[in-house]
């Protein structure tokens, strides 16, 4: 049973967990930097067919899609290097925790980015394309030059939605001994026996990061249609 509750512990907490904000954000842009990597990498096969490494991407992003993201961090923290000694005689037990999570989150995002930048590539008309190669383009000036760009603005709300809900995410990073904003919160609640305050302290620095992750993403949003007319369409 926790203490009674006491409000100003709020304040002291605070900051004292906005001390490991570093952590949490290391992990968040490491991920999605690997992630965004990994989803170009799988987004290929499935836009050209690619018979056999189509069919491992499809399992790969249903994989994702269908088990939690914790079960995944176990599988990693303690599948990963069950693997490597096996097949590779490669011993990374000693390995730093937060490592295990950078790459969870890495496969995790990347699953995501690749279904998102297969649907905006698709989502472009096919019709530019075809009007690019009328006018003497190849297909590679046509995709970088005509279709990318587009996609990247198609692509870019989905994108800033799949980075809040990762930011989110790695608040399960502390359940394999990462010492982030969570962690030191568990900690905190250890040594105080006030649970209530230390997560009503955590919500209030994750809504603030996440209002100012929003706020960001709207002005880049907007930068990005800037020669867009209300309804869509392209300014002349």
């Amino acid at each position: 049973m926790g203490k009674a509750f006491d409000i100003m512990l709020i304040f002291e907490f605070i900051p004292t967990l906005i001390h490991y904000l570093g952590v949490t954000l290391e992990i968040l842009a490491a991920s999605i930097i690997l992630g965004l990597i990994l989803g170009i990498a799988a987004a290929i096969p499935r836009l050209f067919k690619t018979p056999l490494l189509n069919q491992i991407v499809i399992l790969y992003v249903s994989f994702i899609r269908g088990t939690p993201i914790l079960i995944q961090l176990f599988l990693v923290f303690y599948g990963l290097p069950a693997v490597l000694m096996l097949l590779f005689s490669i011993d990374i037990t000693r390995m730093e925790a937060i490592y295990f999570v950078i790459i969870t989150y890495a496969f995790s995002n990347g699953a995501g980015f690749a279904e998102i930048f297969r649907a905006a590539i698709h989502a472009v008309d096919h019709g530019q394309t075809e009007a690019a190669y009328s006018v003497g383009m190849t297909g590679r000036q046509s995709f970088f030059r005509i279709v990318l760009p587009q996609a990247a603005r198609i692509a870019f709300p989905n994108m800033a939605n799949s980075v809040i809900g990762s930011l989110k995410d790695t608040s399960l990073a502390f359940t394999i001994g990462v010492m982030d904003m969570m962690g030191r919160g568990d900690t905190l609640i250890a040594a105080t026996a006030h649970a209530l305050e230390v997560y009503i302290s955590l919500a209030i620095i994750y809504y603030a990061i996440v209002l100012l992750f929003e706020k960001l993403f709207r002005m880049l949003e907007k930068y990005h249609n800037r020669y867009q007319k209300a309804d869509g369409t392209d300014v002349a």
